[in-house]
């Protein structure tokens, strides 16, 4: 497979680098779901800090094969991340670089290619890796704004901005919550189509849109509906419910729909 092609050619090349620390992989390598499709998630840890500088973390990327682009990660928030894709073999690889004190704070243990010293290994032993859980309180909060958000943009006719947002909706409050409820990590909408049961990814379907006023109606008020079903599975008694602005936004609701 093309993806440990790369990583083994990767792992010899920079063994013999005097800056590197160390090499590993992260992602679908660690649940050996690698397809024709996968990218390759590496992390290179190096003596000096290189994710301040685009030029050097090109430097390192360039060492690896056919660097066609490269580009650094803000847009998924993560700087230290620069994304390449390469070429003979095309392929997407995401290097992120590290110092040794940044390689304890992970959300996953990746598997070690190169540990010149043995510090990862034992950063690994000593330390936890987290994934982050969304915040329900956070959703909560925010929710019905952003509900009566998407009724001013289909009022308006504004219909492709009220149908982008429902995408939005599904990355950060469905797709994460219908996972954790199926348990699994709330990666989005990550591989939703075979990690959630039949029902759970059929009430995430319900809620995309076609651009049309009624399609886009419908499937916020799927929306409304998949959330309070979610909030009531999932949320404890500690979560303060905006019961007072869900009010006065359904009631909106319906004036919109009625029109």
């Amino acid at each position: 497979m093309i993806q440990r092609a790369f990583a083994q050619k990767a792992q010899k090349i920079l063994k013999e680098d005097s800056t590197v620390i160390g090499l590993a992989v992260a992602g679908s390598w660690l649940t050996d779901e690698l397809d024709e499709y996968s990218d390759l998630d590496l992390i290179l840890v190096t003596k000096d800090k290189v994710s301040h500088d685009k030029s050097k973390m090109m430097y390192y990327a360039s060492k690896l094969g056919k660097l066609l682009n490269g580009f650094t990660g803000e847009h998924v928030g993560e700087p230290r991340v620069l994304i390449c894709l390469y070429d003979d073999p095309l392929l997407h690889v995401d290097i992120k670089f590290l110092t040794q004190d940044e390689f304890e704070s992970r959300v996953e243990d990746p598997t070690l290619l190169i540990d010149s010293n043995g510090t990862l290994q034992k950063i690994l032993n000593q330390s936890e890796a987290k994934f982050p859980y969304p915040d329900y309180q956070w959703i909560e909060d925010r929710f019905w704004t952003w509900i009566h958000y998407a009724l001013l943009k289909i009022g308006r006719g504004e219909y492709l901005e009220a149908f982008d947002f429902s995408a939005f909706m599904r990355m950060v409050v469905f797709g994460p919550l219908l996972h954790i409820k199926h348990g699994n990590q709330p990666r989005g909408v990550r591989k939703a189509e075979t990690t959630l049961t039949n029902e759970g990814f059929s009430s995430l379907k319900s809620t995309v849109p076609v651009y049309d006023k009624a399609a886009l109606l419908a499937s916020l008020r799927k929306s409304v509906k998949l959330y309070r079903e979610l909030r009531s599975s999932l949320y404890g008694e500690e979560i303060n419910l905006a019961s007072q602005t869900e009010k006065c936004v359904m009631e909106y609701f319906d004036l919109i729909e009625n029109r």
